[in-house]
């Protein structure tokens, strides 16, 4: 269910555009943040598959091997039945080796009930989800950053691994210069515990310069 009301989320990018006021003007222009604001569209699990699915991935590419998956799923990803899929016909579809031995292995951790997914979201503590899925082959930070954000709603994640969440950082605030990870970490400290907005603005940032009308 979604977690974040419209009204919460405007006084949410209220803050934002207080707490680094370089933010303001873009939040103005731009659409009411979306995160966590309408029901998830697919099952954590589900996600999490697509997440997995999307590394390293141009969009479209990516939409098209889930869409393939899908269909090898017979219009369903569970745990139950990717696990039971032979590994020749997921790398015909297009799902590397390294991917398949990924959502293999978090089918079956679901499946052996060592990873809660569907109740993740009861877990208050990121860090507590975080180690959890990070635990398993093949599932880094950024997959389970975005899983966080966009699947949970949780609005204290900071991506800043995320090639397109720093170039829009530079973008707002008109860096001529190239912000590292390492550095936006502590950039960011100030815009604790809102980071997941900052971060979905940087991104607005990008496809703005893009544009893109979201």
């Amino acid at each position: 269910m979604a977690v974040n009301s419209t009204h919460t989320m405007r006084r949410v990018v209220a803050e934002v555009a207080v707490l680094d006021k370089k933010f303001a003007p873009l939040i103005n222009r731009r659409p009411l943040c979306t995160i966590g604001r309408s029901d998830p569209s697919e099952t954590n699990f589900e996600s999490l598959v697509s997440s997995v699915i999307s590394q390293q991935l141009a969009t479209k590419a990516a939409e098209t091997i889930h869409s393939r998956l899908l269909s090898l799923c017979k219009g369903k990803i569970t745990p139950r039945k990717l696990i039971k899929l032979d590994d020749r016909a997921l790398r015909e579809i297009g799902v590397s080796g390294a991917k398949t031995r990924t959502i293999k292995g978090l089918a079956g951790a679901v499946i052996d009930k060592s990873i809660p997914i569907e109740r993740i979201d009861e877990i208050k503590d990121d860090q507590e989800i975080f180690e959890a899925l990070t635990s398993l082959w093949g599932i880094g930070r950024w997959t389970v950053e975005m899983f966080m954000m966009f699947q949970l709603g949780r609005l204290d994640v900071w991506p800043t691994g995320d090639l397109a969440v720093r170039r829009g950082w530079d973008l707002i605030h008109k860096n001529r210069e190239e912000t590292s990870p390492k550095e936006l970490d502590v950039l960011g400290d100030k815009l604790h515990p809102y980071r997941s907005v900052a971060a979905w603005y940087c991104y607005q940032a990008v496809h703005e310069s893009r544009g893109l009308d979201y």
